[in-house]
């Protein structure tokens, strides 16, 4: 039995002693906000480590983060650990990893390489997640696990004795009552009530016995759960999204367990507990927990603290009205990360599919999200997501980091590895890795590629690889392949060898018409074959200034000497 089980039970079988650490510690929230409870906006991100963080967890944390940052209150991360049996292993790792991967700001290299170490501990395809670093500000919790903070710890594992000592307060005010019920009877229970096609519910069978029962039964079962009377009109609460409400569940549900026999609370006693010890102002959800919150408000009623105020967001479906699964790879932030996907991108197509703007927009970054939100817009109707729609968002989101000097930089850093990865021992020539070429083909192919991935595809694998192309390729085009190659060399042996595309555009249609018998489209395509191996892609002038006219020439001397 844990150690604090065992002083409650202990407590309760002496009630003349009285928990004086529970009055000491029921005074932390108004000590933590000051006199006034709302003078300090604080909200809390409270996931469960039973699985990898996904788009639907990600909207919960960044509607509660964009109202703390307009409200310039704090965002606290918790982990609700207490189901011991579904913890899934690098979870809780993962949840806080990608919080900040969607939101890590890394001016330095060193604190670049040093973030993307921390994330190689605990994250999968490392070396290609390393070459995804965020660049952008996003959704960092300011108190968490990893961080620390005023209000921890901030793993409910590590607060046993404070639900302990609520629960004893509320069995000493007989808003409690200890459970002896086995596993056995609740399942048959249930199933007794499925046959009859009710809704299972516990039917309080514990509620009444007495003060000498309850004693013999701890003799011999000294592990029962506790649990709440339902006892009393559910209050109504003004929802912040939703509006008025009031949900009467001690006419359709049997009393809830707040502590089971392991110590362990469930959500509604934990998150209640935490919430006020934390000084949380401001709840913000999923709607699936609407129904409890009646649920929850007679526990703080009965605790005798003043709830939060709470806002319960509409759900985040598939843009065909389906949920969004954990069984979908896809939705998971590993995934977008590995791929390529930048973090505001992410934050800005989850916003942009749903409500708490005047209006939708693309291309929106996060300190103009929080400018613009206003949880009052906040409806009630789901936010439908439309997946396919996320490498336009991207493409908008890369190409502002390419009109921004430094973060240009940094993406030159990134595709550098990339080819590394993609290429490594196939590259006859290590001069692609110089971070002028780089910029030059970032610079030229922005607003065409809608992740930085993109560029060592297939389709662009002439960049950083010369093509085996033969002779007999190019002469199935022309005939006339030694007399356009040879002209082309003259054209960039001449004094114009800094070409820009739009002269080398006019050069090149000079050339086609200064030949008999062959279309420019036809010369396009034998000079596309020579310089990529590819029938198509880039304008040819693009790729001429792409490659420099060194690469170019060596290009074509090669065609001409096959």
């Amino acid at each position: 039995m844990p150690p604090h089980m065992a002083v409650l039970l202990k407590r309760l079988l002496h009630p003349g002693r009285s928990p004086a650490a529970l009055g000491r510690l029921m005074g932390r929230r108004e000590a933590s906000l000051g006199t006034d409870p709302g003078a300090a906006v604080r909200v809390r991100f409270a996931p469960s480590p039973t699985g990898f963080l996904h788009l639907g967890g990600l909207r919960t944390a960044l509607y509660n983060y964009i109202f703390a940052k307009k409200h310039q209150g704090s965002f606290i991360l918790r982990l609700e650990d207490t189901d011991q049996t579904r913890l899934v292993p690098g979870a809780a790792e993962n949840i806080e990893d990608m919080l900040e991967w969607a939101g890590q700001l890394l001016p330095t290299c060193q604190n670049r390489y040093d973030y993307l170490s921390s994330l190689r501990e605990n994250a999968q395809n490392s070396k290609t997640l390393s070459t995804t670093c965020a660049l952008i500000s996003g959704v960092p919790p300011d108190e968490s696990p990893r961080r620390g903070g005023p209000a921890g710890p901030y793993l409910q594992s590590q607060r046993l004795a404070l639900y302990a000592q609520a629960a004893e307060a509320l069995l000493r005010s007989g808003a409690a009552y200890l459970c002896f019920c086995s596993p056995q009877r609740l399942e048959l229970l249930k199933k007794e009530a499925l046959r009859n096609r009710q809704t299972p519910r516990y039917d309080n069978r514990c509620r009444s016995l007495s003060q000498a029962q309850v004693a013999q039964k701890l003799a011999t079962d000294p592990k029962p759960a506790i649990r709440f009377r339902l006892d009393g009109e559910a209050p109504a609460f003004q929802d912040l999204v939703y509006g008025w409400n009031r949900h009467e569940v001690a006419s359709v549900e049997g009393d809830p367990v707040i502590l089971k026999s392991d110590g362990f609370p469930t959500y509604h006693l934990a998150s209640v507990v935490d919430d006020h010890h934390m000084g949380i102002s401001h709840v913000l959800r999923g709607s699936e927990w609407l129904v409890s919150t009646s649920k929850h408000l007679l526990l703080y009623q009965a605790l005798g603290w003043q709830p939060p105020h709470f806002a319960h967001l509409p759900l985040l479906l598939n843009k065909d009205g389906s949920k969004l699964s954990k069984r979908q790879g896809d939705i998971f932030l590993e995934h977008f990360a590995a791929t390529g996907f930048l973090p505001d991108a992410l934050l800005d197509i989850i916003t942009n599919c749903g409500s708490g703007f005047a209006e939708n927009q693309m291309g929106r970054t996060l300190p103009e999200l929080i400018t613009q939100f206003d949880l009052s817009r906040v409806t009630c109707h789901s936010a439908l997501l439309d997946l396919e729609k996320l490498p336009e968002f991207n493409r908008l989101h890369l190409r502002r980091l390419v009109g921004d000097e430094t973060q240009r930089c940094q993406l030159v850093g990134q595709l550098q590895a990339l080819v590394e990865e993609a290429f490594g021992s196939q590259l006859q020539d290590r001069e692609v890795l110089d971070p002028a070429y780089m910029e030059r083909i970032i610079l030229l192919r922005q607003g065409h590629i809608c992740r930085l991935q993109d560029l060592v595809s297939p389709a662009y694998s002439y960049l950083w690889t010369r093509p085996a192309v033969g002779r007999a390729q190019l002469g199935a085009i022309s005939e006339k392949v030694d007399i356009i190659a040879k002209r082309v060399l003259g054209l960039l042996e001449g004094p114009g060898t800094n070409l820009t595309q739009d002269v080398l555009n006019g050069e090149l249609k000079k050339l086609s018409d200064g030949l008999e018998g062959i279309k420019h489209s036809n010369v396009m395509k034998l000079l596309r074959v020579a310089l990529s191996g590819q029938q198509q892609g880039p304008p040819v002038a693009e790729m001429m200034v792409s490659l420099g006219p060194k690469e170019v020439r060596e290009r074509i001397q090669k065609v001409l000497c096959s």
